[in-house]
């Protein structure tokens, strides 16, 4: 479970802006505030499975979007090169790749 919350929080990270308000809000509550259906579901005045269906199309919906358009995959494999580059021990490199982690 806790590696399906990281790639959703991941995930969000690179698609939130093509989500609905409402998909974000429950995508937030849920997998970076912790909240249970329940709890979502009184916050947003609609049923738990209401909640639990909006949660499942959110997911599909951002794994389609990757599926796609492989955001988090390129960022992924920047992140397994740039740690490759800096092994090679020189300092202005693992300098710079520093600077590039931070801008991404």
């Amino acid at each position: 479970m806790i590696e399906v919350t990281e790639r959703i929080n991941h995930l969000m990270d690179f698609y939130a802006p093509l989500m609905t308000e409402k998909q974000n809000q429950v995508l937030e509550y849920y997998f970076r505030e912790d909240y249970s259906l329940s709890e979502i579901a009184e916050l947003m005045d609609v049923s738990r499975s209401a909640v639990h269906d909006l949660l499942r199309r959110c997911e599909a919906a951002l794994e389609a979007y990757e599926a796609k358009l492989h955001l988090y995959e390129r960022f992924q494999k920047r992140l397994h090169l740039y740690e490759k580059i800096k092994q090679f021990g020189n300092e202005e490199v693992a300098q710079l790749v520093e600077e590039c982690l931070l801008t991404e």
